[in-house]
């Protein structure tokens, strides 16, 4: 471990011990001595500093579970809150994610028709100051934006997000003002990504595809060799827009024959006959495997075969170990997993297709706001010192 002076190596040393507590779960001082390598009073000190600054807090392990003298558990603080934000064509969500990892609320505010992006931020920040009166004991340290678009990186401008109707839109400045909070934000399967990668189905993957699919379409997120593959300006990903078919059917963003334009939620909603504003990914999921209709069961076959050739596709190029499909796309993979495995690997050449697992995401409605909130977290996981690290120095949300 290195670093350029004492107080760069004892800020290093903190960043190791906040990401694996809250990555990996709780720890005792005992196991973090052997994962990081560090002295046991080395450790001692930089968790006194983490529980003083509110980030960690240090209990009692069971004592008829242990043998000798118990080492004290340390786990990443419930009360340190990121607020994640979700807008979509028919609602916006929001949710409260602690740096434990404990998802605290999430409220979905359905909209009739698709919100502005100034439509988003009066909801948004509307929600958060209702939960303010809840979260007087809590530390909230930003906000973080899952959007179903392409979100510039540097500043968080979203430069396209087309089922919403938004281009150029400063919604990261936008909320910031309308709330006095920090705020962040990137497409939200590269959060989802991001979310199943350190929490799901993903952990301990080096290489792995994430593709979700929502009423806003479908995107995805990559991570390679252990990096997530962002691009140049945060927009790869996009799935969606692969050309899959001859067909003359157009995506949102007005390319024929893509995956978007041949697998959607409405259509899978449509031949069921259920309403978008009242069926989530969960519903829908149920509704299809419940179902013996031979038209539902035709459609979801159609659907599985055009996301078979996007993934293979996928896993010619990319090589991954692992495809973790999110939203409505899980529930189409609940329905015949077997019938996408096969056509996947017709596509596909045998060695690159050998070692692939294709896997729903298992953090379900609270994927998104996982995702967003490491948004969050990540200035602070870098940094615990920071004034963002300073759980007592940040007050309660009010509005």
């Amino acid at each position: 471990m290195q670093g350029t002076n004492h107080d760069d190596l004892r800020r290093h040393n903190l960043s190791i011990i906040l990401r694996l507590v809250h990555r990996s779960g709780a720890a005792s001082r005992a196991q973090l001595t052997r994962l990081t390598g560090l002295n046991r009073s080395t450790i001692g000190a930089l968790v006194a500093e983490l529980s003083e600054r509110g980030l960690v807090e240090e209990r009692t392990p069971d004592p008829t579970k242990l043998a000798g003298r118990p080492s004290p558990i340390v786990a990443a603080s419930d009360r340190v809150v990121a607020i994640a934000v979700n807008p979509e064509i028919d609602a916006i969500t929001v949710g409260v994610v602690a740096l434990s990892g404990v998802v605290h609320r999430r409220i979905r505010f359905a909209t009739p028709t698709s919100p502005t992006a100034a439509e988003a931020v009066h909801i948004a920040a509307g929600i958060v100051a209702e939960l303010s009166s809840e979260l007087t004991e809590y530390s909230i340290i930003g906000i973080g934006v899952a959007v179903p678009g392409l979100v510039q990186a540097s500043d968080g401008l979203v430069r396209n997000a087309p089922h919403l109707g938004w281009v150029d839109e400063p919604l990261s400045d936008l909320l910031a003002a309308a709330t006095g909070l920090p705020v962040v934000a990137a497409n939200d399967a590269s959060l989802g990504v991001t979310a199943e990668r350190y929490f799901g189905a993903g952990a301990g993957m080096t290489d792995l595809i994430y593709l979700n699919g929502g009423s806003s379409g479908i995107g995805g997120g990559l991570v390679v060799g252990g990096v997530a593959a962002g691009g140049r300006a945060g927009y790869a990903g996009e799935f969606g827009h692969t050309r899959v078919s001859g067909s003359s059917h157009t995506d949102s963003a007005g390319i024929a024959g893509t995956l978007e334009a041949e697998v959607s939620r409405d259509a899978l909603l449509a031949v069921l006959g259920l309403p978008s504003s009242e069926t989530d990914a969960d519903a829908l999921q149920s509704a299809l495997l419940t179902s013996d209709h031979p038209a539902v069961r035709a459609e979801v076959n159609r659907q599985l075969d055009f996301l078979a050739v996007a993934l293979a596709g996928a896993v010619n190029v990319l090589n991954p170990q692992l495809i973790v499909l999110g939203g409505f796309l899980a529930a189409l993979h609940a329905v015949d997993p077997d019938r996408l495995d096969r056509a996947v690997a017709a596509l596909t050449l045998d060695a690159a297709f050998a070692d692939v697992s294709i896997r729903p995401a298992i953090l379900g409605s609270n994927l998104l706001m996982i995702g967003a909130a490491e948004l969050v977290f990540e200035a602070l996981l870098l940094d615990p010192q920071s004034d963002r690290g300073n759980t007592a120095a940040i007050l309660p949300l009010t509005l």
